[in-house]
C-alpha cells in the first residue's frame, strides 16, 4: 500500500474517532456527574434554544441512543472525509449547522438532541454526491449507503412523538443541498483520463471521426451545413476562374 493511501486511511480513522470520541465523553461525563444536558438540545424558535444548534448533536438521552447513532456517525464521516476529502470538513460544518439551525426555526417546540440529523445529512450528502456527480466512485457509494441504512428512510416520517423526525427531514435535505453545492469539487480519483487513442494523430486509421459521440445531432448537422457550402462556395469560385 502507498505511503500516503495508507497515511489518509489512519487520517480517516483519526477523524471519525475524534468525533465519536467527543460524543463519548459528553455522555460519561452526564452520567458520572450525574447531569442531564438535554435542556441544552434545540428548542425552536426561542432564543436560548440557539445553543443547541451547536450543542444538540453532541447529547443523547440514553445509552441505547447513543450506540443508535455512534456507528453510522463513525462509519459516515469516514467514507466522506476518506472519498471526498476536497470537500468533507466544509460539508460536514454545513450540515452540522444548517440541520440545527432548520430545526430551530420548523421543529416541534421540544428540546431536540442527538446526532441523527447530522447522520441523516452524512448519509443524503454521500446517496445524492452519486446522482449529482454521476462517476462511478459516487454511484457505486451511494448505492452502498443505499443498501446499508434503507431502513432508515423511516426515520424521516413522524412515527414516534419521541424521536425527533424533524432532525431526520431537515438533516436529509440539508444533505441534498450541501451534494449539489459540491457537485463541481472534482476529486483526484474523478479526473477522467483521456482514452488511449485521444492522442492519435492518425485520423486516417479511424472508420468513423473521432468526436461522433460527443456532439449533438444538431452540432452534427450545422457542421455538415456548413461544409457544404463551402464547397458551393469553392465550386462558384473555380467556375468563375474558368470563365476568366
Amino acid at each position: 500500500m502507498p505511503t500516503q493511501s495508507k497515511e489518509h486511511i489512519q487520517n480517516t480513522v483519526k477523524f471519525a474517532g475524534i468525533c465519536i470520541l467527543f460524543l463519548w465523553s459528553i455522555h460519561i461525563i452526564g452520567f458520572i456527574t450525574g447531569n442531564s444536558f438535554s435542556h441544552y438540545g434545540i428548542y425552536p424558535r426561542e432564543v436560548n434554544g440557539l445553543i443547541g444548534i451547536i450543542t444538540a448533536p453532541l447529547i443523547h438521552g440514553d445509552l441505547e441512543h447513543l450506540l443508535s447513532n455512534s456507528f453510522p456517525f463513525f462509519v459516515l464521516t469516514g467514507v466522506i472525509y476518506f472519498f471526498y476529502p476536497k470537500v468533507a470538513i466544509p460539508s460536514f460544518i454545513l450540515i452540522y449547522i444548517l440541520t440545527g439551525f432548520i430545526v430551530w426555526l420548523f421543529a416541534r417546540p421540544v428540546h431536540h438532541i442527538g446526532a441523527s440529523g447530522v447522520v441523516y445529512g452524512l448519509l443524503s450528502f454521500v446517496l445524492f454526491s452519486g446522482i449529482f456527480r454521476r462517476n462511478l466512485k459516487s454511484i457505486a457509494l451511494a448505492l452502498a449507503v443505499t443498501i446499508l441504512y434503507s431502513g432508515y428512510f423511516y426515520g424521516l416520517l413522524p412515527l414516534n412523538e419521541k424521536i425527533s423526525w424533524e432532525s431526520h427531514l431537515f438533516g436529509a435535505l440539508v444533505g441534498i443541498l450541501v451534494a449539489y453545492i459540491f457537485k463541481g469539487q472534482i476529486e483526484e480519483d474523478e479526473i477522467k483520463e483521456p482514452p488511449s487513442w485521444a492522442n492519435d494523430v492518425n485520423v486516417e486509421n479511424h472508420f468513423l471521426p473521432r468526436d461522433i459521440f460527443s456532439k449533438t445531432k444538431r452540432q452534427r448537422l450545422e457542421e455538415l451545413q456548413q461544409e457544404q457550402l463551402r464547397r458551393q462556395q469553392g465550386n462558384w469560385q473555380q467556375d468563375n476562374t474558368d470563365i476568366n
